[in-house]
């Protein structure tokens, strides 16, 4: 297994993130069964486990903290906050109020006294950059958690961030967590050059992109449905939805590049997310000990330059042949009404 510092706080990290999304009712409910797989991503060498308190509500960070017991200060444990944890009005966000209270819980679940990278899960537009920052920043000085980051962070915020924490004194973001894969390479543009210039780390989710790249889907042939990343968003397996023809055209080439190089489709797809040089981890999230298994076999997997210029040509870099499940829209885009000048405005011309 190999390693890399996770944006300059000197914490050392395996290449590959163990992702506990699919541990618990969404996923895999059998709480022995996903022990034994963390168990056996430990002994594999891997030292990073990511999960959030919104994960099968809470009850990822339950089996974590179960499976980590004896071997806590082996591992760099992460998880997020953000995404409500009930129906009020403030049982959600990037608020004082909710972190304070969010983070209590998510050491409960975890069965620990701190947690080594906590995460912003999503934007929040809502609440001022500032007072999540001085939040984060008091929690670091408690002692509750080592550093901070956050996920799907446009390039706009991510230095807004930045410059809101060298201005007011405050610690600053040292993560950021994005969807990175064969069809989705968006964060090329933007969101991997500005992490890179501010010496930040990268952990990149949805490597096998929801499961297309999972090596069961092809041209075709049918998906299963009932389970996994399939049963969650079966609408990205459609090949009648006119938007997926380019991601099944993509496919079959990348399934004949593997072929080539003696390599599986998902042991392709998890190299290429390690290769560029600002990303630090690649999370990867079984939801069986056969997909850890089949994850742990193409670890060791590294692309030549002429593998990866064929992998350029099929998707050029910076293209996103589909949006990643999760990935957060701006207000400037989710809002119809940032967008179009009131109606009596229009109709004065």
């Amino acid at each position: 297994m190999r390693y890399r510092t996770l944006g300059g706080t000197g914490i050392e990290v395996s290449v590959h993130c163990l992702g506990a999304m699919m541990f618990g009712s969404v996923g895999n409910p059998d709480h022995d069964d996903c022990v034994r797989i963390i168990h056996t991503a430990l002994d594999a060498g891997i030292n990073f486990v990511d999960t959030a308190d919104m994960y099968s509500a809470g009850e990822s960070e339950e089996i974590v903290g179960k499976a980590l017991e004896g071997r806590r200060d082996d591992v760099v444990l992460a998880t997020k906050v953000h995404f409500p944890i009930g129906d009020g009005p403030n049982l959600g966000g990037n608020s004082r109020r909710w972190i304070v209270r969010e983070v209590e819980e998510s050491l409960r679940r975890l069965r620990t006294d701190r947690i080594d990278l906590y995460q912003i899960h999503r934007p929040d537009h809502t609440t001022d950059i500032e007072e999540t920052l001085s939040v984060l920043t008091d929690l670091v000085r408690q002692g509750k958690i080592r550093a901070f980051g956050h996920s799907t962070f446009p390039p706009e915020d991510i230095v807004e961030a930045h410059h809101v924490s060298l201005n007011r004194g405050l610690y600053r973001f040292r993560t950021e967590q994005p969807p990175y894969s064969l069809l989705a390479r968006g964060i090329e543009r933007g969101v991997l050059p500005t992490c890179q210039r501010l010496g930040m780390g990268v952990l990149v989710w949805s490597p096998l992109a929801s499961g297309f790249l999972s090596g069961k889907v092809r041209r075709g042939q049918p998906v299963d449905l009932t389970s996994g990343r399939a049963g969650l968003t079966p609408g990205r397996f459609d090949e009648s939805i006119p938007g997926n023809a380019a991601k099944f055209d993509a496919l079959e080439q990348l399934v004949e590049l593997a072929s080539d190089i003696g390599a599986t489709l998902p042991e392709l797809a998890v190299a290429f997310s390690a290769t560029h040089p600002g990303v630090t981890s690649v999370i990867v999230g079984p939801r069986t000990m056969d997909h850890l298994e089949a994850t742990l076999k193409g670890a060791g997997l590294t692309l030549d330059d002429a593998t990866l210029d064929r992998i350029d040509e099929i998707v050029p870099p910076g293209t996103d042949l589909y949006r990643a499940d999760g990935a957060s829209l701006p207000p400037s885009l989710a809002e119809p009404t940032r967008r179009r000048r009131p109606v009596a405005e229009r109709a004065a011309g």
